[in-house]
């Protein structure tokens, strides 16, 4: 068995490295048949949450997109695995085809984005993760409405982290699988990706219990949300809310994060060029 396993892995490795090389069609059409399961995959957990009208074979054909565009820009010298790289630009392309086709309601995205506003705000005068009464004394709700908008919000609104880090243009995006070690990154992209993952970190450091759990099992350890939710003894659905709640967090806590990253970097490669 072993020796299989290792035949099917030094297959696709030529392969990659045959298709880098020549850049042909039938080669790639091949890495794409061999992944075909993880969009599969992507397109399952993506469809946690959304409308029952919503049909999982259509998220999986928008992320044949994702798989075609990570199959193009992958680099096999890089040190970690394809599937790693690819799984969020797969969930992008389901995101932005799902987003271009505007499914979600306008007022569920107003919800979305006050709620994201509140947190930051609040951020800001507390210097600390705001409690749910608060956000809600925010918004001028009671605390059953808060809740109920984050219900809302968590059922029709795709809210995942991996667009934390995303820019506009999806080949200028930056994602959490690239904050893994890359052996061929120079001292500036070594830099950025440290500055990225301490932000993550302290970010999500300053969370509840709760919400880092979820954040953790669901993205680092692969579990799907109705797997979190038996774990920690809740239903599947306020897993979901618990997730989007920690995902709108996130948002408010590294929504200026960007501009202050950008300014290092550049000072630090104008100070290397002089």
């Amino acid at each position: 068995m072993a020796n299989q396993v290792d035949s099917a892995s030094q297959g696709i490795d030529a392969l990659w490295i045959e298709y880098k090389k020549t850049g042909a069609r039938p080669l790639r059409d091949q890495l794409i048949i061999h992944y075909a399961p993880v969009v599969k995959y992507v397109a399952g957990r993506v469809s946690v949450g959304l409308p029952r009208h919503v049909d999982e074979g259509d998220l999986a054909s928008y992320g044949i997109i994702g798989l075609i565009d990570a199959i193009e820009r992958f680099d096999p010298g890089r040190n970690f695995k394809f599937e790693t790289y690819a799984i969020p630009r797969i969930k992008g392309a389901i995101i932005d085809e799902l987003r271009s086709i505007d499914w979600v309601p306008r007022s569920v995205r107003a919800k979305a984005r006050a709620v994201e506003q509140a947190y930051s705000r609040l951020e800001g005068t507390l210097h600390r993760t705001p409690s749910d009464d608060e956000v809600a004394t925010e918004l001028e709700m009671s605390p059953d409405e808060f809740q109920t908008t984050l219900r809302k919000i968590s059922f029709v609104g795709v809210v995942a982290l991996d667009e934390v880090f995303r820019g506009g243009d999806r080949s200028d995006r930056s994602t959490l699988g690239e904050t893994l070690p890359d052996g061929s990154a120079g001292p500036m992209d070594s830099f950025e990706v440290k500055e990225t993952k301490e932000a993550l970190i302290q970010a999500v450091s300053q969370m509840g219990d709760r919400e880092k759990t979820v954040l953790t099992l669901y993205y680092y350890e692969g579990l799907t949300l109705a797997e979190i939710g038996e774990i920690l003894g809740v239903t599947e659905s306020r897993v979901c809310q618990i997730h989007t709640k920690a995902v709108l967090q996130l948002r408010a806590k590294l929504s200026d994060r960007p501009e202050g990253v950008e300014r290092s970097i550049s000072e630090r490669k104008a100070a290397a060029s002089n």
